[in-house]
């Protein structure tokens, strides 16, 4: 029979000299792989102190990577001491207005065109005054 253990026993086991995970309801003691684990320690060691298994199975692990964790066992999580999971809700964003370059052009021309009609007039009226 497996020993059971909660999320707070597991927690403890943290850092590259004792590092557990709990992954698919099960605890690993993975210490002893941590220098071989070709994406370093560091990745395994941030999993710990939760359940993992998102973590591993988002990195899409081979087979053979899969078959060798049962080397590594050492029992199993109590499902009652891990938190429930929240789903993420993203925040409220404002409406997308897909005609934005639209808006830009007419506020540059609301713009501009005051000015260049203001340029016109002063050119012309500098014009017309030195030929008189």
């Amino acid at each position: 029979m497996a020993k059971v253990f909660t999320l707070a026993e597991v927690s403890e086991h943290n850092n590259s000299k004792d590092c557990w995970l709990v992954i698919g309801g099960k605890v690993y003691d993975v210490t002893k792989f941590l220098e071989d684990h070709p994406g370093g320690d560091e990745v395994i060691i941030s999993s710990t102190g939760k359940d993992a298994t998102d973590d591993f199975e988002d990195v899409g692990h081979s087979s053979s990577a899969k078959a060798m964790m049962d080397e590594f066992l050492v029992g199993e999580i109590d499902a009652s001491t891990i938190p429930s999971k929240k789903s993420y809700t993203p925040p409220k964003q404002p409406h997308y207005n897909q005609d934005k370059t639209s808006e830009f052009i007419v506020k540059l021309l609301q713009f501009l065109v005051p000015l260049i009609i203001l340029g016109l007039a002063v050119g012309l009226r500098f014009y017309t005054k030195s030929e008189a």
